[in-house]
């Protein structure tokens, strides 16, 4: 198997180069989406303690109800572009972003950065990774 793929590529040496080229390029860009405008648990931490950051669940509610970050504010993503005037004393607020597992809250983000929202920025890895760095979680 490895020798027909080691024969494959020294036959087909630009069709690899740009396979690899495009990965390569895919994961740059991957790194640096995932880096920007995303904050860890513990920088969330600090910008909450010394910003009076304004977290924001867009979790639904019954994920909401089994555990969320102490005073998060519960607009779920399905409902928020209703709501998001419930935000609108936070605009120059840094406004913290959770979800699930950090994946969905990109989209939250940028509805609120076009609302103008000057600091919209989303928890990495969502409440799933808050909870694995052993932060608290209340239960309402």
């Amino acid at each position: 198997m490895i020798e027909r793929l080691l024969e494959f590529s020294q036959n087909h040496l630009l069709l690899v180069g740009a396979f690899l080229l495009v990965l390569l390029a895919w994961v740059f860009y991957e790194t640096r989406r995932a880096a920007g405008n995303g904050v860890t648990s513990s920088e969330a931490t600090q910008l909450i303690n010394r910003e009076d950051a304004v977290v924001l669940d867009i979790r639904e509610d019954k994920e909401f109800k089994a555990g969320h970050i102490a005073g998060a504010q519960h607009i779920p993503q399905s409902k928020l572009d209703d709501r998001m005037n419930e935000l609108g004393k936070a605009k120059n607020k840094p406004v913290i972003i959770v979800c699930k597992h950090g994946q969905s809250s990109g989209v939250a983000q940028a509805k609120l950065a076009k609302a103008g929202f000057e600091r919209a920025l989303k928890l990495n890895g969502g409440i799933g990774q808050w909870q694995a760095d052993g932060l608290p979680v209340v239960k309402k």
